[in-house]
């Protein structure tokens, strides 16, 4: 009796074999290999909706002193913020999934346009609320469509493009802070309004990729493919897709204490001013944004259980120790801190795509809104933490959080018949 040949996990979701709209245009995309214009462009997009975002916790310093906020009120924004993102992906993921809207992403950006018009005149607390949930209504319509037209432009080299794609966010996300130290500190909080022009060019470069990606959708649908008999069994795929959360959770909740509130740390600690706080934290979200890259090509060569569990645990020993280290050590630390810890996020995510592959936006959705849901609601608890406790204390805390990576011994692999 012949048995199956097992082949690595990157193979699983192999493009012919996805019952989604875009299944056949994967499959030529695959044959032809990655659509690196694309795939630039999505990137790019990624890198100014993200550095727009990014903007929001940069000025908190600036909005706290201007409206005499408290730290929990400071959690609140990033709440707001991220909750309409945590709510509505895996919403418009599932409905995308059915049915592609090639020109929602342009459409997205105008939410965020106008959010970050109405918090340059902001003048009230719920104001400042209602901004940043429109910046996340954008970012909620942004994410799944745009990994899915990543994927669609891989060539089948998956976590290679979702680590460029994600490279943008991370890149964007590490710009934020610098541009609010060079251009919202000096100028203000009305400087904020300068960025709608970022959002502009958005919206004009995602309305090209939505042309591209128009007549690449297919209508047909196709009848899911036949279970392996050597894949994972319905209730092993719940228990991985639960891990999978639980170590987004580990290290989601780690990098919002550091993008909240390390700026806070080191003005506390070490009484560096604000701008001076803004330029360490560019340098952690510059080596975040770095390691973003490096995941994916290593979750395709090597497996991306084994990438997953170096950049979890491989974090441990530089956050327990941040806690405790000088000012240097502590940038030294945290740059070490954000090229491991985020090299996971690719590996997470295309991990989590490969186990139900036919619901590919749905999936999508769920784990970049999770994302932005514990980033949010871990920013709202520690800012309650740290009022209470002082923010020291909250590193103290945060730093066990990587200790979650052990789950990722629950995780399956990922087995393949080849041809």
């Amino acid at each position: 009796m012949n048995k199956p040949v097992i082949v690595s996990e990157e193979a699983l979701a192999a493009p012919v074999l996805v019952p989604d709209p875009t299944s056949g245009s994967i499959a030529r995309s695959a044959a032809a290999g990655p659509a690196y214009i694309v795939l630039g462009g999505i990137s790019l997009s990624h890198f100014l909706n993200d550095t727009m975002q990014s903007l929001i916790p940069s000025v908190y310093p600036i909005l706290k002193d201007s409206y005499a906020l408290d730290f929990a009120q400071i959690g609140l924004i990033t709440l707001a913020f991220q909750f309409t993102a945590s709510l509505l992906q895996p919403l418009v993921g599932h409905f995308t999934d059915k049915k592609a809207q090639p020109f929602s992403l342009a459409v997205g950006m105008g939410a965020t346009f106008f959010g970050l018009l109405l918090l340059s005149v902001a003048q009230q607390y719920l104001v400042i609320l209602v901004a940043a949930a429109l910046v996340g209504l954008g970012s909620a319509v942004f994410h799944p469509e745009s990994a899915r037209i990543a994927r669609l432009a891989s060539g089948g080299r998956y976590g290679f493009a979702q680590s460029v794609f994600q490279v943008g966010g991370n890149a964007g996300t590490a710009m934020g802070p610098l541009l609010a130290a060079l251009i919202v500190v000096p100028f203000g909080q009305p400087s904020i309004a300068w960025f709608s022009s970022v959002a502009f060019l958005a919206i004009v470069i995602l309305w090209r990729i939505g042309q591209w990606y128009k007549p690449q959708i297919t209508t047909k649908k196709m009848a899911p493919p036949p279970a392996h008999p050597d894949a994972p069994s319905s209730r092993r795929v719940v228990i991985a897709l639960v891990v999978l959360v639980a170590l987004l959770f580990s290290k989601q909740l780690y990098v919002s204490s550091l993008s909240s509130y390390y700026m806070f740390y080191l003005i506390d600690k070490f009484g560096v001013s604000t701008q001076a706080a803004q330029l360490y934290l560019f340098l952690f979200l510059v080596s975040n944004a770095a390691g973003g890259f490096f995941g994916g090509p290593l979750g395709d060569r090597f497996g991306r259980k084994y990438v997953i569990w170096f950049s979890i645990l491989g974090a441990l020993p530089f956050t327990l120790a941040l806690p405790y280290a000088g000012l240097f050590a502590s940038a030294v630390l945290t740059v070490f801190i954000g090229f491991i810890i985020s090299s996971a996020t690719s590996a997470i995510i295309v991990f989590a795509q490969e186990l139900m592959p036919h619901r590919f936006g749905m999936i999508s959705g769920v784990f970049f809104g999770f994302a932005f849901g514990i980033g949010g609601l871990g920013a709202a608890v520690l800012g309650k933490v740290a009022d209470h406790t002082g923010i020291a204390f909250v590193y103290q805390v945060c730093a066990y959080l990587p200790a979650i990576g052990l789950l990722a011994v629950f995780l399956p692999k990922m087995p393949r018949t080849a041809h």
